[in-house]
């Protein structure tokens, strides 16, 4: 199916609509501009346009994107901060928003709190296995695995609330 191009001021509007609903990141939006079949030249003005219209703001969607990816998927921050590479946010504007959005006693204690979840399907949680298990899994969510073994030799896994 061929798609029919776009013109520069339906995509202007279109983008305005998407970006007040949402936080969109510039990249993400270059992108379907370019798959509206805009020109690069076109794109960069639409872009600055929005920008200063404030729509976008990719320091914004850094903080809006590390809020959510935490609280909601429960993602670490090494995952949250991949995740804003994905989408060429600056390193200043990644290292800002994981700063001031995650705060450290949040972060363990919902660390421990996955944990605990895990460790009530694992068979054997404190054997060597049952804790690489543990690890592997935290690590899979993108929490650094110098916490997670901290957590997991502190014991705070197996006592109860």
């Amino acid at each position: 199916m061929i798609r029919k191009e776009m013109k520069p001021v339906q995509a202007l509007r279109r983008l305005e609509d998407v970006c007040a609903r949402s936080e969109q990141c510039s990249y993400d939006l270059m992108k379907k501009l370019h798959g509206w079949g805009i020109s690069h030249d076109i794109a960069e003005k639409i872009m600055a346009r929005l920008e200063r219209d404030r729509y976008v703001d990719d320091r914004r969607f850094a903080c809006a994107y590390c809020r959510d990816k935490f609280r909601f998927s429960r993602w670490g921050r090494m995952k949250i901060k991949k995740g804003l590479m994905l989408k060429h946010i600056s390193r200043e504007d990644i290292d800002e928003a994981l700063m001031t959005e995650i705060g450290d006693d949040e972060y363990y204690e919902t660390l421990v709190t996955l944990l605990r979840g895990k460790v009530r399907q694992i068979v054997d949680a404190r054997s060597y296995d049952g804790r690489t298990r543990l690890l592997r899994f935290a690590v899979s969510r993108g929490f650094e695995s110098s916490v997670v073994v901290k957590v997991i030799n502190s014991g705070v896994l197996w006592q109860e609330d």
